[in-house]
């Protein structure tokens, strides 16, 4: 299989845009809604949404924040090292907010569920929403869904949904590739 892409820089900045202006027709004003990233590249996305809504709307600032799920995640035990955690920077308080969280893709679930297990400690939000460049609609382990999605990718197992960012890949850019670890061979 070749690696292919399925959003170019001019469809990211046209995705990303019109994600920015569904958050501002459901929350806007924004008084009591915050934008947490999720580590390490749903940071990158929520940045770029950050940007763009403070270009649209500068009089109504978003408080923007970044969370790291490392501990949280239910693979922890199984890795071989000692993973090595992000930075959660929030300074502000989840209780009673809207949260909008982001990531980039949204594959099985288990990122977002380890995801709202370490926002809780945070405190009890009004509501969570979850905010996704990708979703890989065919694949989740469990019952999480996004209210914003960028684009809809239906992929077989063996492929992988990866996402590059300007600020870190040089360019944005999805593909989907040949996922080496989920690699099945024919008997």
């Amino acid at each position: 299989m070749q690696p292919r892409v399925i959003a170019d820089p001019q469809q990211i900045s046209l995705i990303l845009h019109r994600l920015c202006f569904e958050l501002i027709e459901n929350h806007s004003p924004f008084h009591n809604s915050v934008i947490i990233g999720v580590q390490p590249r749903g940071i990158q996305m929520a940045t770029r949404i950050a940007s763009i809504l403070s270009e649209l709307r500068p009089h109504e600032p978003v408080p923007f924040g970044k969370l790291d799920i490392t501990f949280y995640r239910d693979d922890f035990r199984l890795k071989n090292s000692m993973p090595t955690a992000s930075e959660t920077d929030m300074p502000f308080s989840v209780e009673g907010k809207r949260v909008i969280l982001i990531d980039d893709v949204l594959f099985t679930g288990r990122t977002i569920r380890s995801a709202l297990d370490a926002l809780l400690d945070f405190g009890r939000p009004e509501e969570v929403e979850l905010l996704v460049l990708i979703d890989r609609r065919l694949h989740r382990d469990v019952p999480i869904q996004a209210r914003y999605v960028g684009k809809v990718v239906d992929s077989i197992t063996e492929e992988k949904v990866k996402v590059e960012w300007k600020e870190s890949d040089g360019e944005d850019r999805v593909w989907v590739v040949r996922d080496e670890k989920n690699k099945t061979t024919a008997p």
